[in-house]
């Protein structure tokens, strides 16, 4: 290029850096320097950058632009979606093969006849509350996603699996489906059920109970009640980062009846409650968090209180290992443990580095111990 155009060039990148530069100086004035600035290792250095790069004024068009090209073009998401139809997405857990998945579902099965077996040496009976997955219920709304073959065969493998160790573990997915009739079992936009799925599996559970575990202590009545609906945007909406440029293309969110129970009438012994609890809930997000209410529907159905050591985040093995090493089963076992167990987690690997390796084997030898007298059987 001759020197004209070179300038010419040079003025007009100018021209279109100097408004990203102004954006990026202004956001410099919300940065806020630490206490003890260290300059000589380069630490306010560091400082300055990640506040830069956080606040970087083309960064979030750049991934709304981005975004919306996949979303479009190609109906895709981030990694971990999978786009169905009118509105409904899924995770991508409930679709995908899973790696040397054979052995996982081997060893997480031993787990769980290992955690039976620790559990009845305390006298305690154990219900397994196998969720069904989501494509399981609703498969009308793929689309042109179809399960793989593993995770179309994991809902009948898991359950008859924990029947031959005998282990009690009722059929939800025949009330979740009949009561797709009457309202939905899971939000569109989310992994986890409605307050209404939720409601649906603890009358099942409960009719099991009442049926198998006479509860210790005087029924209770619980009251459920609305008390808002609100909007919910689910979490798998983090995968489609469209928001705020294009907010819009975003599927509509669910509509969600906010629930709460509370005890009918409270009682004399309320300040003794905790240290008499016949059921402890075990489980995931499905259980712990409060926006499904399904520790509260169980209360009501069961008519008795309950301890919910649920934990979101972890997955279903996790927070059964924490109880079982918990003062509270050590000192005061309840009567019945109800572990909620999303079936798409079967044949997934857990974290479990804060446990000790050898208490562990242990377990899980036992559990293989009793899997071979069951194959015996």
């Amino acid at each position: 290029m001759n020197r004209p155009i070179k300038t010419l060039y040079v003025v007009l990148f100018g021209l279109l850096l100097l408004p990203v530069s102004l954006l990026a100086m202004g956001n410099l004035t919300g940065y806020r320097m630490p206490g003890d600035p260290s300059v000589l290792d380069g630490g306010l250095a560091k400082s300055v950058e990640r506040h830069y790069d956080e606040h970087f004024p083309l960064k979030q068009v750049g991934i709304n632009l981005w975004a919306a090209v996949e979303y479009l073009l190609f109906g895709e998401g981030r990694s971990g979606l999978v786009i169905g139809e009118d509105g409904w997405l899924y995770s991508d857990e409930e679709f995908a093969p899973v790696a040397d998945a054979q052995r996982q579902m081997q060893d997480n099965l031993a787990l769980i006849r290992g955690v039976q077996q620790r559990l009845e040496q305390h006298d305690v009976h154990l219900l397994l509350a196998i969720v069904p997955a989501k494509t399981r219920l609703y498969p009308e709304h793929t689309g042109r996603h179809h399960p793989s073959a593993l995770q179309r065969s994991l809902y009948p493998h898991f359950h008859r699996a924990v029947r031959d160790a005998g282990i009690a573990a009722p059929d939800l997915l025949g009330p979740l489906q009949a009561g797709k009739s009457q309202a939905p079992m899971f939000l569109r936009t989310d992994t986890h059920w409605t307050p209404d799925g939720a409601e649906v599996t603890a009358r099942a559970l409960s009719e099991v109970v009442r049926s198998a575990v006479p509860l210790r202590g005087e029924p209770q009545e619980f009251i459920t009640e609305t008390v808002e609906t609100r909007a919910h945007r689910g979490d798998l909406t983090s995968f489609l980062p469209l928001a705020p440029l294009f907010e819009n293309l975003l599927p509509s969110a669910d509509s969600l009846q906010q629930r709460e129970t509370r005890a009918a009438q409270a009682s004399s012994d309320d300040l003794f409650a905790d240290s008499d609890l016949p059921v402890v809930l075990v489980g995931t997000s499905y259980s712990a968090n409060p926006s499904w209410n399904f520790a509260g529907a169980l209360r009501q159905h069961l008519q008795r209180d309950l301890a919910n050591h649920a934990e979101e985040g972890g997955g279903p093995l996790v927070p059964m290992l924490k109880y079982l090493q918990s003062e509270e089963f050590e000192n005061d076992p309840p009567q019945l443990v109800i572990w909620e167990f999303p079936e798409r987690y079967l044949p997934m690997s857990s974290d479990f580095t804060d446990f000790d390796p050898q208490w562990l084997a242990a377990l899980k030898g036992a559990g293989d111990q009793q899997g071979l007298a069951a194959a015996n059987r």
